[in-house]
């Protein structure tokens, strides 16, 4: 008797499930506590001001607030929430 099938369909089929990475929120855009704003591998964004990170590197809000993208010098990226009205949201809070 063989012990091998000879098509295989039987034994195939399983496939993880989609991480749905990327960033979910963008600069300008208003957010509540708890808002999801980027899910990444490793910390492609670090957590700025409000924001926290999860155990799988998700930052999320953490007060309501405007997003706001920023640079930490030449090659690192952060993400921040301040509340509306905030000097430092600077020309976004306008268009926001």
């Amino acid at each position: 008797m063989a012990h091998k099938k000879g098509q295989g369909s039987s034994r195939n089929g399983r496939d993880s499930n989609p991480q749905y990475r990327g960033v979910k929120v963008f600069g300008g855009q208003k957010v509540t506590p708890g808002s999801i704003l980027v899910r990444q591998v490793g910390s492609t964004f670090h957590a700025g001001n409000n924001v926290k990170t999860g155990k799988d590197y998700t930052l999320w809000a953490h007060i309501d607030g405007v997003v706001k993208f920023e640079r930490l010098g030449r090659d690192r990226k952060r993400i921040s929430v301040y509340p509306e009205g905030d000097p430092r949201l600077g020309a976004e809070a306008a268009s926001a």
